[in-house]
């Protein structure tokens, strides 16, 4: 029997010897962890582990507060939680749905509710204050699957109870908020006195619950009007209704039913007619609209949403040419800098705009133009004789993370300028209450494609990927209210198909990185999915921009 046990706490960057069993909040106590907030957990040997985890062997620990994005998504599953559980108790009933985030906060309606009026939401405020002020442990049983689906069914949770069935597993954790039961990807704090910041708000036929903000956490998120997002996250969860797919539970249901193909089929449909809508709206404003303007996230499908946007527009007789802002950067020497002295290619300065305004105020003159081209291996920009004239009719298509940003276009008047922000916003659920991250999607996505095309591992694209969401924040959800029409890319299919190709990916990340935390977290959220084979996706699907197959060029 060990008598001591040595771990190593990266909060005090120095290795302790201890007794043998202690849990985390025991270790946390002992060592006198100092942190501004309430720990909430603690990353293990590089893997997310709630406070009661008992150490008994060597481990490397790092304990996390709500500042850490684990810490963050602990709070937030938490909060879900308890809302549900006021929900049960003063909605006679009542069954509690997140549906998405969106406007800094998330969005909920209760089932069988049309709307949820002001007096509701008091008394539901009001319910989940006495519950946290009460201090209630988050309880976890580990018991056999079989049993956790006769729980789930006797809790009215059939979704859960479903997803389960169709995910064979021999144990799952259960959790309880005193007798209310419940499953949840991933960990939750301690108990419900941890969670003192939050609020409901009134939106549309339902309401927000509003989180902390991540950096200053004694501070409630400030709402962000967000009406376009909003409205569609509403069509794409209008979709999921009319199939009957709104959750992973449902989706593997079909797979095993061998209705994946129609599943596929009808995604792509619907792409489609939504692409062909966009064009009919561009065409309606007549010879007006000379320039359309593309923007999204990173791995929204901006490149091949263009190239299928610009099929329509010639359907429509229409004569669209593509414009590279790629080929529009300024001269090395002239990029700007970011904090830390290293270049920041993704500021919108970054681009020589006066150079940019000047050839398309040329080229919507009916003007030639002599296109400039960008050496990214020597920094410089050059000519190759690449010219370019629009014809009558001719419409200037353009894509790019600052396409929306008005400075960009600074010398094109409004009304020659048709907008639109492309993202892969996903409203599906893991089992009602488990929502989906958006960026999840596209994170994935971008792993699968740095692999393929770019030689990066999951572990280069996944230390990056927090640069690139603060590039997102900076550069394009600030200007994405200001488009004309919203596309959404997610395809109803498409983690059964992600699935296939990342897995392999994701488990060449080792375990001791950081990055490996979040390794396991995909992992273990792709394994609520069945996998669809692809071989059914069209040439021309935003996927295949992912995956490969596709008919596009995107050189």
């Amino acid at each position: 029997m060990r008598t001591e046990v040595e771990i190593i706490c990266e909060n005090t960057g120095t290795r302790h010897k201890i007794k043998p069993g202690l849990t985390l909040a025991e270790i946390s106590c002992e060592l006198k962890i100092a942190s501004q907030h309430p720990i909430l957990g603690a990353m293990v040997n590089n893997t997310l582990k709630e406070l009661d985890y008992s150490v008994y062997t060597p481990k490397t620990i790092r304990f996390i507060d709500i500042t850490h994005a684990a810490g963050m998504r602990m709070y937030q599953r938490s909060l879900f939680f308890v809302l549900q559980k006021a929900v049960k108790e003063t909605v006679p009933g009542g069954k509690l749905l997140i549906e998405h985030s969106v406007s800094k906060g998330f969005y909920c309606e209760i089932e069988g509710m049309e709307q949820i009026e002001y007096d509701t939401i008091f008394a539901l405020i009001d319910k989940m204050r006495e519950i946290v002020n009460q201090n209630i442990p988050f309880r976890r049983d580990k018991v056999l699957t079989k049993d956790a689906i006769e729980i789930f069914r006797k809790h009215g949770l059939h979704e859960k109870a479903n997803l389960l069935e169709s995910r064979p597993t021999l144990y799952t954790s259960v959790y309880y908020l005193n007798d209310m039961a419940d499953y949840f990807f991933g960990c939750l704090v301690p108990s419900t006195g941890y969670l003192q910041v939050f609020d409901l708000v009134k939106y549309y036929e339902g309401m927000l619950l509003m989180v902390p903000k991540r950096k200053n956490p004694e501070e409630l998120e400030d709402i962000v009007i967000q009406n376009k997002m909003f409205e569609i996250f509403q069509e794409y969860r209008h979709w999921v209704e009319i199939l009957g797919v709104g959750s992973a539970a449902a989706i593997n249901q079909m797979v095993q039913r061998g209705e994946a193909s129609e599943l596929i089929k009808i995604s792509e449909a619907l792409h489609e007619k939504k692409v062909a809508r966009i064009a009919d709206q561009i065409k309606e404003r007549g010879e007006k609209v000379r320039l359309i303007q593309i923007a999204g996230p990173s791995s929204s499908g901006k490149t091949t949403f263009s190239k299928r946007l610009a099929i329509q527009l010639k359907v429509l007789g229409l004569k669209p040419y593509a414009v590279s802002l790629d080929n529009y950067f300024v001269d090395r020497e002239h990029t700007p800098r970011d904090e830390n002295g290293d270049y920041d290619f993704e500021s919108i300065h970054a681009l020589d705009i006066d150079f940019f305004n000047k050839q398309l105020i040329q080229l919507m003159n009916g003007e030639e133009v002599e296109l400039p081209k960008f050496s990214f291996t020597n920094g410089k920009r050059y000519f190759d004789g690449t010219k370019l004239k629009i014809e009558p009719k001719g419409i200037i298509i353009i894509e790019g993370i600052h396409a929306l940003n008005p400075e960009l276009t600074h010398l094109i008047e409004n009304d020659l300028k048709f907008k639109i922000y492309i993202s892969a916003l996903t409203s599906l659920s893991i089992d009602g209450t488990s929502r989906i991250p958006t960026t999840d999607n596209r994170l994935l996505r971008r792993i699968i494609r740095d692999h393929r095309y770019r030689g990066y591992s999951a572990y280069d694209t996944i230390s990056r990927w927090n640069s690139v969401r603060r590039g997102e924040d900076q550069n394009i959800f600030p200007f994405q209210e200001q488009a004309d029409v919203m596309f959404n890319s997610a395809s109803l299919y498409e983690f059964g198909i992600l699935k296939t190709y990342a897995e392999p990916i994701l488990h060449q990340v080792p375990m001791n990185v950081p990055e490996y935390a979040e390794t396991v977290r995909l992992l273990k959220f792709l394994s609520y999915f069945n996998a669809i084979p692809d071989d059914e996706i069209p040439p021309t699907s935003i996927l295949r921009e992912f995956l490969g197959g596709s008919t596009f060029s995107y050189k």
